[in-house]
């Protein structure tokens, strides 16, 4: 069965088995090596797209469900305006320790914000709870979503 994903503005006809994870087409397919997995279980968020402008975890949902929908790794996060905002705000604050969360944080900071461009703090809590941290860096990412929102 073929289908047809358009990731970061490219329409791409992927032959992967329909109920093959989306994670998986993205990595191994695609070459988007940036989405990473991390649980495989959708419970810490280094998984996260966009899909359709809303943050989505790929490492369970079958490819089939994207069929034909508007997907944006982190690699094409930085074509927006806002996407590089958001990038640059994590840089500044120092967000990242070892980095294998970011790519999951900066989607859902880009979701929360294109669609809520001056969050308080429980709509940033909110949005970002599915995504786990363990270096310890979790208030620099919050100082980053907030900076992010500020411009």
């Amino acid at each position: 069965m073929t289908l047809s994903l358009t990731v970061n503005g490219k329409t791409h006809q992927v032959t992967s088995e329909p109920d093959t994870p989306l994670i998986y087409v993205l990595r191994d397919e695609l070459g988007l090596k940036g989405t990473k997995l991390g649980c495989g279980l959708e419970q810490c968020g280094a998984c996260a797209v966009l899909v359709d402008g809303k943050a989505v975890l790929s490492c369970v949902s079958a490819v089939e469900a994207f069929d034909r929908k508007e997907i944006t790794t982190i690699e094409g996060i930085a074509d927006s305006e806002l996407g590089r905002c958001v990038q640059d705000a994590f840089v500044e604050t120092s967000a990242a320790q070892c980095g294998y969360c970011t790519a999951g944080l900066v989607v859902a900071t880009t979701a929360l914000l294109s669609h809520n461009s001056k969050p308080d703090k429980d709509d940033i809590t909110e949005a970002l709870t599915p995504h786990l941290c363990r270096c310890g860096s979790h208030p620099r990412v919050l100082r980053a979503v907030k900076r992010a929102s500020e411009r």
